[in-house]
């Protein structure tokens, strides 16, 4: 049989892995994000003045900030700021030929080594920031050194407030509180004035745009003036741009309609209209408005106009004497999407336009093309039929000439990528997207699973029908043996290389599973997680409206497809492999949650947990006077257990106490924080609402996350104590374990029973606890996951404040654990150690390595097809991936074995067997002549 030769001949030489020492930063993968960059807040800015090198700089959705270096996008520095996932608005800035860069968010304001991100100083502000820019100028004179900063702030019906900040500490220089309850909305700053706008509210319920103009040397009020918007501002929506930095800013809005753009030199009260052209009736659903921010460059300025299949551009000049402003030139209309950026090269003033085919660069002076490049490509990936759009951009050019000699754009495209084109190339590709998942599971692709079960159906046959059925199976593979023989040169070159990638239909251990991400902007993405850099497909599987929440729910299933549920509409499948859309399933209710008869539903509210069967009441948990509900976590669906009991190291069986409808509750006091905050920690049969088990402790830090799991026959969770007069604060991990008898070899008031029913009541468990004094805070708890459940189990917790994800062997947390006494012999068989209240993270269960892993909020694990190996994916700001083996790898060769060394002894065992075969029949001929 040819066919079963080759494939255990091809096995051989690919190369196996497993998780070793030597393998870290080999198996493991780390994506260090930044989020979705925002158009005003990411630019090019050289760090150092002396160098003409530039840094690309953003603050991104997820409120990090950080530096990116244009040459190959790999990550400079970052900074992961206050007001991560909010709607709040945050700012970036830097001041032309400075070595620092300011931030603003939430209250704060920041400066920045632009080199290497250290924070230079922070000031607070009296209220939410609603502005941040640096001034170029001061005093009259050209400024020498670190360049102060202007920040505007006030909350909505309280009062506002300019501050100018002090450059180089940070110190305020002086504060202008306005009067009246009017909104703050944008600061400015022109050579001689800075100028604060706010948005008052009429009687009719319209807006007027109110300019304050202030003295920047001493903060004294100069002039002030309403413009006349108020029969055209219903909301602050069709606001499209408050210049700032310019020799002549201004103020653009249009109507609701988006027929009329309204533009005002700021500093003057004279208003220019522009009718907006209506292309074929096309409605414009977008105006935006692309200006320098530079003091000594051209008052020029691009109105970009967008509708839903079409977008052109009108340039704008100001007249810096009289504050005319004249329509220059106009860009023409195109079919789709497309994106503006604006350059400056001294005085000169650049626009780059960026859509699906071309990216092309005019001078502000006039329309003629000073550089054209086609895009072939953007080099990601997108959903079937889906076309990629870029969304915005920021462009840095290099002028020789009346040419555009070289021209580098970032472009966030519309399926979440951060590229850079050098020209129409593109050359890097940041998966920003993966920044935003909020929920991620594994699935196998068909193909795999489909050999897996073949595999176990062979496992579990008699030995007759196993062969009959292996037999068969390699008769049907036959057709795919002339592609073997043209592959299998290069698979033992590349299975001794080392770089072999195992296809994903043909991937024998389970490693190259598909992560199915979905994001928080409606979007749907595919990973292999053998080969991560590898995104399979990105498609948009939601349209969210603005500020929507959809709340996603994934769930994979057998044929490689993957189950999606939320709040924004009907569940629908997909093929992992592809993404293409499957067949719409159940409806989901509000909640979101499937319809299915027979299932035990569960609605969770501060007051009250409630279950129904079929819409019938089947029992009610309401916590205990001044509590509420904090969460609920269920024993997972999947969660094999290869023993009923513990063997003791006598040989003994102490039986676990198993149900798959165990649930652990917590509640938490609804007091203020206080030495009374306590929090209930209860076990509860799912079916009939018992509480197996309750503890609870006092004096908890509850602004701090509280961390459950439940799994087998074992619970755990972590949460902050608070600070006392007798106590400093810490952090504290509890481990239980549930037994049906604490008597070897008893069952206790089940001996005898075959089954029983959670339906019904049954004794409760015994329980056995330690707690630990761990090192640092736990945001989220998860375990690992075998085929089988027969490998050693580790506890996975996301340590915040150090960026890295720990794997705890459960053995180092077994409540088991001898207590005021070393462990005996027989309990050294079984792996335990005397308990100390102290655990001490081992550096050696750092599975994040040295690695800075930010912002994980979320962590999931999958069973390999080999029963040693658990996959981990997680996610928040960051992506982490990797796979490990909890009881070392026993099923699979390791990167250290030789396989040179190997096949060096099967030849040199060949050569030998050829020459001495000849040596051994001859002496046999002879011995036989002699008897003869």
């Amino acid at each position: 049989m040819l066919l079963p030769l080759l494939s255990a001949a091809t096995l051989l030489l690919t190369p196996s892995l497993a998780v070793f020492q030597d393998e870290a930063f080999h198996i493991d993968y780390h994506f260090a994000l930044l989020g979705a960059p925002k158009e005003s807040t990411t630019f090019f800015h050289q760090p150092n003045p002396a160098s003409k090198a530039s840094l690309i700089y953003t603050l991104s959705e997820e409120g990090a900030l950080g530096a990116v270096n244009p040459r190959d996008g790999s990550l400079v520095w970052r900074q992961l700021l206050q007001g991560q996932h909010q709607s709040n608005a945050s700012f970036l800035r830097a001041g032309e030929g400075q070595d620092l860069v300011v931030s603003g968010s939430l209250n704060q304001v920041a400066a920045w080594s632009a080199e290497d991100g250290r924070l230079a100083w922070r000031t607070a502000t009296d209220g939410v920031l609603r502005d941040v820019e640096i001034l170029e100028l001061s005093d009259g004179k050209e400024m020498v050194g670190a360049k102060d900063a202007v920040a505007l702030s006030g909350s909505h019906g309280a009062q506002s407030s300019v501050v100018r900040l002090d450059g180089a500490t940070g110190a305020v220089k002086w504060t202008y509180e306005f009067d009246g309850s009017d909104e703050a909305y944008q600061v400015s700053a022109s050579s001689t004035h800075i100028y604060a706008i706010l948005l008052h509210k009429t009687l009719l319920g319209y807006l007027r745009i109110r300019v304050v103009s202030l003295d920047p040397v001493t903060g004294k009020k100069i002039d002030e003036y309403m413009l006349s918007s108020e029969n055209e501002l219903a909301t602050a929506d069709t606001i499209v741009s408050v210049g700032a930095n310019s020799a002549s800013p201004i103020i653009a809005w249009t109507d609701a309609a988006h027929s009329t753009l309204k533009v005002n030199v700021v500093g003057s009260k004279a208003i220019s209209s522009f009718t907006i052209d209506q292309h074929a009736g096309e409605t414009v659903a977008r105006v935006q408005v692309h200006a320098p921010y530079h003091i000594n460059s051209l008052s020029h300025f691009l109105v970009h106009y967008e509708t839903a299949t079409s977008h052109w551009a009108d340039v704008f000049h100001v007249d810096v004497n009289n504050g005319k402003v004249t329509k220059a030139y106009s860009l023409p209309k195109l079919a789709g999407k497309g994106a503006f950026s604006t350059s400056t090269s001294d005085a000169n003033v650049y626009f780059t336009r960026i859509t699906r085919d071309e990216l092309s660069t005019v001078s502000s002076a006039s329309h003629g093309i000073l550089g054209r490049w086609p895009v072939t490509s953007f080099g990601v990936v997108s959903g079937i039929g889906e076309v990629i759009e870029p969304v915005h951009a920021v462009s840095e050019v290099s002028v020789k000439g009346d040419a555009v000699s070289a021209i580098r754009t970032v472009v966030l495209l519309s399926t979440g990528d951060w590229i850079l084109l050098r020209g129409g190339t593109a050359t890097w590709n940041r998966p920003e997207i993966l920044a935003s998942t909020v929920a991620a599971t594994f699935a196998m692709p068909a193909e795999v699973e489909a050999f897996a079960e073949r595999l176990q159906a062979e496992a579990s046959s008699n030995p007759v029908s196993a062969y009959v059925q292996r037999l068969t199976r390699h008769i049907a593979e036959l057709k795919d043996l002339p592609a073997l023989l043209v592959s299998f040169p290069q698979r033992v070159v590349n299975g001794f290389l080392g770089t072999s990638e195992d296809d994903l239909a043909s991937d024998n251990f389970g490693f190259h599973q598909i992560i199915t991400c979905a994001t928080r902007n409606g979007r749907m993405l595919a990973l292999d997680a053998g080969n991560p850099n590898r995104i399979l497909w990105n498609r948009q599987v939601a349209d969210l409206k603005k500020e929507q929440a959809w709340n996603p729910r994934l769930a994979s299933s057998k044929g490689g497809e993957v189950t999606i549920n939320s709040q924004a509409g009907t569940g629908f499948r997909y093929n992992i492999s592809n993404g293409e859309q499957l067949v719409s399933i159940l409806p989901v209710d509000v909640e979101g949650d499937a319809k299915a008869a027979r299932e035990v539903r569960f609605t969770m509210t501060d007051s009250a947990l409630d279950a129904t069967v079929d819409s019938k009441p089947a029992w009610h948990f309401s916590p205990a006077s001044g509590q509420t509900i904090h969460s609920l976590v269920p024993r997972p669906v999947n969660d094999p257990v290869a023993s009923i009991g513990k063997v003791l190291g006598d040989r003994r069986v102490l039986y676990k106490y198993l149900d798959p409808n165990l649930a652990l509750l917590v509640t938490k006091s609804s007091l203020t924080l206080g030495p009374s905050n306590t929090a209930t920690f209860y076990v509860l049969n799912t079916v009939s609402g018992a509480i197996l088990h309750a503890s609870t402790h006092n004096d908890i830090d509850l602004t701090s996350p509280i961390a459950t799991l439940i799994s087998e026959n074992w619970l755990a969770y972590s949460f902050t104590s608070a600070a006392s007069a007798t106590a400093p604060k810490g952090q504290q991990l509890v481990i239980g374990e549930l037994f049906e008898s604490l008597v070897p070899n008893d069952r206790g008031p089940l001996t005898g029973n075959q089954n029983y029913s959670s339906t019904i009541s049954t004794p409760e468990p015994y329980t056995l606890t330690h707690t630990y004094q761990i090192p640092e805070a736990i945001s989220k708890l998860a375990v690992t996951r075998t085929k089988q459940g027969i490998t050693s189990r580790q506890l996975l917790a996301l340590l915040p404040d150090s960026g890295a994800i720990v794997g705890i062997p459960y053995n180092a947390l077994n409540p088991r654990r001898p207590v005021g006494r070393d462990a005996t012999k027989d309990e050294q068989a079984e792996g335990l150690l005397r308990y100390n209240p102290v655990l001490e993270f081992d550096p050696k269960w750092l599975l994040s390595h040295q690695r800075e892993v930010l912002g994980l909020e979320e962590v999931v694990t999958s069973p390999a097809l080999i029963e040693s190996t658990s996959l981990v994916f997680a996610w928040g700001l960051d992506v982490f991936g990797t796979k490990i083996s909890p009881s070392f790898s026993f099923d699979i060769l390791g990167r250290d074995f030789n396989k040179f060394q190997m096949l060096g002894t099967v030849a040199a065992l060949g050569v030998l067997t050829f020459v001495v075969a000849p040596l051994v029949t001859r002496k046999q001929v002879d011995q036989r002549w002699k008897f003869l």
